[in-house]
């Protein structure tokens, strides 16, 4: 999608977008690995947010991210993802109207897992761990990470 706000595709092609997933930020997991490692005695313990977002989510927020508003119309393999509002650098390279998100089974996992969820309590029990960087705020940095990185091509 931050090609497709620069200019520079047309469209994103996806597979499953309605696989939910417990997204989180390596900040976090290496701190949750550090804190295991002071543990005097060696625990196996889970390393999640005990949170899940759908693709589809991933797919709005980096969306937002890049000032264009998405409506998803149709349903499988027949759905599209279609710009109903822009604001922002987005402006100049899409437009209400176009379809910038298709998916495409072509795309589909062959042993897909429709759900992945872990359960971090123990870890927050024990440890008193818990992550502090949202699934939303890590997609965000994502994109203007992939904005930083089309900006220094292009320079």
């Amino acid at each position: 999608l931050a090609n497709i706000a620069q200019g520079l595709e047309k469209c994103l092609f996806m597979g499953n977008i309605d696989a939910l997933r417990d997204w989180g930020h390596a900040k976090d997991y290496v701190r949750m690995q550090w804190l295991m490692l002071q543990q005097d005695k060696p625990e196996d313990f889970v390393i999640a947010t005990n949170k899940q977002y759908s693709v589809r989510d991933w797919i709005h927020w980096s969306a937002e991210r890049v000032g264009i508003q998405l409506e998803f119309i149709g349903k499988g393999e027949k759905e599209k993802a279609i710009v109903v509002g822009v604001d922002g650098f987005a402006r100049a390279n899409v437009s209400v109207g176009d379809c910038v998100v298709e998916v495409d089974p072509g795309y589909y996992r062959p042993a897909e897992v429709g759900s992945l969820l872990g359960d971090a309590s123990k870890a927050s029990n024990l440890l008193g761990w818990t992550p502090k960087v949202s699934a939303k705020e890590l997609c965000f940095e994502m994109m203007d990470a992939d904005l930083r990185r089309l900006r220094e091509q292009r320079d």
